[in-house]
């Protein structure tokens, strides 16, 4: 078994090209709120309904990275790239499958999936627009998620973070030269926005595809779909997408609770959800660094399993745990020292400002043990317990959605469902997953 500090350097190798591209990630939806936030409040609030929109389609699609990781790492510690490049492989193809009509449906459907969060109608217009045009990125998306999957598989972050970067930098510059105009680019407002980001993240998808498909032909694997793999990568995901799927209907119900309780206060519902938008923007900013680790624990977790190491699987699990919570103290110490100036950056709405500022207490709070949380997470998921997961989140979302809407009729204001959704939703993540990670059920072993 490796020591102490082998692991140490084994988790960093990985875990820190994959913060840094993390970190890129959610920057995607801090640039076009950054962008689009000087637009306008009901524009920012119509971002933040669109966007939870698209990310709630391509979350659900998340297995396509996180069932890919895990997979080939556990091919690659058996000593079979052949075979993990193949599996590979299926999973972009099903990628491909899953994107062209989730395009179709949510260009078609923009306008009763935004209606569905009952905004005021200052704030749907733009939602739908941004809607539309974002749509057209989510086969790229998905593409990226698979892409980035195989390449962790393979013990490779560097790769991912290289593309990550380059795709976030031009997001930004087609972002302001679209919305704002710019030489020959037409003043397009938010769908401006919403194209850019597209144009940027099929950019990114070509550049992973090519990458994989290189590798693939190393080792003298076909290119052409290979249905049954397909067809098997699909159930295979199964009980991830029950666990994703319960993760973004809490995300989606809080959401859903910030929009009641400001439409029973009998006012606009645009800084309520502006303020709520900009929080879960920045406390998905923090979880995706958090969530670094956990792509580490990934691709190690099924390395170490795939090749039978039972005991080296045990002992980097601790490890990762130690750097979860050290982590998220950094992380909630960096929050709550910078909530009062953070809303300034996105936004000129003084409301919008004030009312931030709690809630990025609250969520600061949370932090070690959101670390926690997204390091087990990630071991489990590596070691292929996507079935404990889905049960788990189906009993944690059973809890937390009943809590949240009764806080919100009532009449608790935005810190008061944030602290809710902290204590409910993540302690009740937390206290499932450390339960499980204590038992032996999820150390199977070989390829």
């Amino acid at each position: 078994m490796s020591s102490p500090r082998a692991l140490d350097r084994e988790i960093a190798r990985l875990a820190f090209p994959a913060f840094l591209a993390l970190v890129a990630e959610p920057l995607f939806l801090l640039g076009d709120a950054a962008v689009v936030g000087h637009l306008g409040t009901p524009e920012l609030a119509g971002l933040g309904i669109a966007g939870t929109v698209v990310t709630t389609v391509v979350g659900l699609s998340i297995f396509l990275a996180y069932g890919t990781t895990a997979g080939v790492a556990r091919q690659i510690g058996a000593g079979h790239r052949d075979a993990a490049l193949a599996q590979g492989l299926d999973g972009l193809w099903l990628a491909v499958l899953i994107g062209i009509p989730a395009t179709l449906v949510t260009a078609l459907a923009a306008d009763p999936l935004v209606a569905v969060f009952g905004a005021s109608s200052d704030v749907v217009e733009p939602a739908t627009t941004y809607l539309r045009v974002a749509a057209l990125g989510l086969t790229p998306l998905l593409l990226i998620l698979a892409g980035t999957g195989v390449l962790r598989g393979l013990q490779d972050t560097r790769t991912p973070l290289v593309v990550a970067v380059a795709g976030n930098l031009a997001n930004l510059a087609l972002n302001i030269a679209l919305v704002y105009g710019a030489g020959p680019a037409p003043r397009l407002g938010i769908a401006g926005s919403a194209l850019g980001s597209v144009l940027a993240q099929a950019a990114m998808a070509v550049a992973l595809v090519l990458v994989v498909v290189r590798a693939a032909r190393a080792e003298g694997a076909t290119l052409r779909p290979h249905l049954p793999g397909v067809r098997a990568a699909a159930p295979a995901g199964v009980p991830l997408i029950v666990r994703t799927l319960t993760l973004r209907a809490s995300l989606l119900v809080t959401t859903y609770a910030v929009v009641l309780t400001a439409s029973g206060a009998g006012s606009s519902t645009a800084v309520p959800v502006a303020t709520h938008q900009l929080a879960m923007t920045l406390w998905g900013f923090l979880a995706y660094v958090l969530d670094a680790i956990a792509i580490a624990a990934q691709a190690i977790t099924g390395r170490f399993l795939g090749a039978g190491d039972v005991a080296a699987t045990r002992a980097v699990t601790g490890r990762m745990v130690g750097w979860g919570i050290v982590s998220g103290v950094v992380t909630g110490l960096l929050l709550a020292a910078t909530s009062p100036w953070l809303g300034a950056l996105f936004t000129t709405d003084a409301g919008v400002r004030d009312a931030l500022v709690p809630v990025l207490l609250v969520a600061a709070l949370d932090q070690p043990a959101a670390g926690v949380v997204f390091v087990l997470d990630g071991v489990l998921i590596g070691a292929g317990d996507g079935r404990y997961l889905a049960r788990a989140g189906v009993i944690v979302l059973a809890g937390y959605a009943p809590l949240v809407l009764l806080t919100s009729a009532l009449g608790a204001g935005l810190p008061w469902l944030w602290a809710v959704f902290c204590a409910v939703f993540m302690g009740g993540r937390l206290a499932t997953l450390v339960h499980r990670s204590r038992g032996d059920a999820w150390l199977v072993a070989g390829a």
